[in-house]
């Protein structure tokens, strides 16, 4: 997938290590690497992995990004975000290999920032992010899969009167089964089936848009951004900041699928490596932490289902800095690039830039969450 080769011994201004030159040293993996990172999978299994997690939650929030953007506006975001996530995939996927080539292959990547950045960048910094984002996925997840089933309980009996936080439990109790499954691979027949109905879903919506836009009337359709300088303006960042968020979801090396980022961290806190992973030992903490974790992030999408603002906010705080950001850092510390390179120029840039959206956007999503507080009711029933 990269674009950029570093297969020689050297290759532009960095060097890259040849594997029979190294002492490849085994390291000890913790009870969350042993037994949910799992690396049993082929390249097809890890297709159905990251289609799962790019086609997210976030990606049914654009229409509400380009309520800000615009048609124009929007698109050229999508494209520009789609290429700088590209890159930047690219940029980890070579600064994993370097590390690989070394003897140190690393799972997670705050496991990269520990070793790039220092432990103290990854502990108190990119961990907490990248946990944050990982759980408020989790939370978006559920909610939009109760605003679903409302939906479709609402078209087969329109004078229904079940609420909205009664479909998220509902939602919530099938996460809950699903957060029992143990690994990244024991999810790959069900990420199969969710790729199908990511190609329905697709298909579907195409023909309907097609049919309702064949059977509209023939006036000229209203797509002016609305509202004064100032909205105008803090919504652009809004929106970039969902766009990042759609984007972020298949962040290398770790994947964001239903819980496991977040199992993930469980498991190496309360796990046993040394003990078998369907042990007593290790079963009953994993059903008591996972299921305290899903009942958490339940409550809290029953309590506040304003799904457009949360996605901002987590876009901004997050993705922006672990899709857009770091990656380029990761590269330019880790192969040190000749500053007149224009490699070194370019990760620059992008990570100062990015850096700068981050807080605007940031700002805007907080701004836009005390304008719409006025509105705000715990467990509405929006």
């Amino acid at each position: 997938m990269g674009t950029i080769a570093v297969h020689g011994e050297e290759d532009g201004n960095y060097k890259v290590p040849q594997p029979e030159n190294l002492h490849i040293q085994k390291e000890e993996l913790d009870a969350g690497a042993l037994f949910v990172l799992k690396s049993k999978g082929s390249w097809i299994h890890c297709g159905y992995h990251l289609t799962t997690s790019i086609v997210a939650p976030p990606l049914l929030s654009l229409p509400y990004a380009f309520t800000f953007l615009g048609w124009g506006g929007g698109i050229s975001c999508l494209i520009i975000g789609a290429f700088i996530t590209f890159y930047s995939y690219n940029l980890l996927s070579l600064v994993l290999e370097h590390h690989a080539h070394l003897g140190h292959r690393q799972l997670r990547f705050r496991d990269m920032a520990n070793h790039t950045l220092g432990p103290r960048w990854g502990r108190y910094y990119v961990g907490p992010i990248q946990f944050t984002v990982c759980y408020g996925a989790v939370v978006a997840s559920t909610l939009l899969g109760g605003q679903c089933m409302k939906a479709i309980y609402l078209l087969s009996n329109p004078n229904g009167t079940m609420k909205l936080y009664e479909f998220v439990i509902i939602f919530g109790c099938l996460m809950l089964m699903l957060a029992q499954l143990p690994s990244f691979h024991s999810l790959r027949h069900i990420n199969l089936i969710s790729l199908l109905l990511c190609l329905a879903y697709s298909a579907c919506a195409t023909a309907g848009s097609v049919h309702i836009v064949g059977n509209s009337s023939k006036e000229p359709k209203d797509y002016s951004v609305n509202g004064d300088t100032e909205d105008r303006v803090f919504g652009i960042f809004n929106a970039i900041a969902i766009i990042a968020t759609t984007y972020g979801n298949g962040i290398i090396p770790e994947i964001q699928v239903y819980l496991q980022p977040t199992n993930e961290v469980l498991e190496r806190t309360f796990a046993d490596p040394e003990s078998k992973e369907f042990s007593a030992r290790n079963v009953i903490p994993r059903v008591f932490s996972r299921s305290l974790s899903v009942i958490i992030a339940t409550t809290i999408a029953a309590m506040l289902p304003f799904f457009g603002d949360i996605n901002s906010l987590i876009g901004a705080f997050g993705f922006m800095p672990l899709d857009f950001i770091l990656p380029a850092v990761f590269f330019n510390l880790t192969f040190k690039p000749s500053k007149k390179s224009y490699i070194f120029w370019l990760n620059t840039s992008i990570a100062v830039v990015f850096s700068a959206l981050g807080v605007i956007a940031a700002i805007a999503a907080v701004r836009q969450i005390s304008l719409d507080a006025k509105t705000y009711r715990l467990f509405a029933n929006v």
